[in-house]
């Protein structure tokens, strides 16, 4: 697919935060599910702006740059040293201003369950383009950045849209269940998204509007086509 795109300007939304709770372990953002979309994106001469909420240096998640979870787009980000300053210089969201961008994308890894799930800067973002009808994207646990986001009538944004996110099963086959704040799967359906699922670590997304979200790593491809697809017909 080829598109014209020279024009579109896309917000990348990166957690701060690297600690795995209290366990000692680190965490992060999850290098595939940036890596994907970030180059199906600028390979289609996207310009693509990282954001985290504390600005500065974006955490890798130490268990995504092992060699078992390589891919051809994580091989080029860890050789590509442009990409590498973006994502050690990366812009505060306090400094954000969302009209300057088209769409926003939210890579997951376990580090936004923790800081971009509670950050009111995110939410407020998220409001503001949701309201602009911009496409607005999520994969994994990024979903989590959705928990306190409310529409202009104040209801939760996912209620009564079709979600999906990092399932309960998956978040059990990596033993993170009694770790983590909060469960993906969980806060979506409490939140009254309309939620659904495919089969553990297999790819699937799911469009509502301006709204996409991907279950899970594999998933990020999708979601990178799935916006692609919505930015064609702007």
């Amino acid at each position: 697919m080829t598109i014209t795109t020279g024009a579109l300007k896309i917000l990348f939304v990166l957690t701060s935060h690297s600690q795995m709770g209290d366990t000692g372990h680190k965490t992060g953002f999850w290098v595939e599910e940036f890596a994907n979309p970030y180059y199906t994106l600028v390979d289609q001469g996207v310009d693509i702006t990282i954001a985290t909420p504390k600005g500065g240096v974006a955490p890798i998640d130490p268990t995504s740059d092992l060699p078992q979870n390589a891919t051809e787009d994580t091989k080029r980000f860890n050789e590509d040293a442009a990409v590498q300053k973006k994502i050690n210089k990366t812009i505060a969201l306090a400094d954000i201003n969302f009209e300057d961008y088209d769409a926003v994308f939210y890579p997951g890894g376990h580090g936004p369950l923790w800081d971009l799930a509670e950050d009111a800067t995110s939410a407020k973002l998220i409001q503001d383009f949701d309201a602009a009808k911009k496409p607005i994207a999520f994969v994994c646990h990024a979903p989590a950045a959705l928990r306190h986001v409310k529409n202009a009538q104040g209801e939760f944004l996912v209620k009564g849209k079709k979600v999906t996110g990092f399932t309960n099963e998956e978040e059990e086959a990596v033993q993170l269940t009694k770790v983590v704040p909060f469960l993906v799967e969980d806060m979506l359906k409490e939140n009254g998204g309309i939620y659904s699922k495919g089969d553990n670590w297999v790819a699937y997304a799911v469009q509502d509007g301006n709204l996409i979200t991907g279950q899970n790593p594999a998933s990020s491809a999708l979601v990178a086509e799935m916006l692609l697809k919505m930015l064609e017909k702007k």
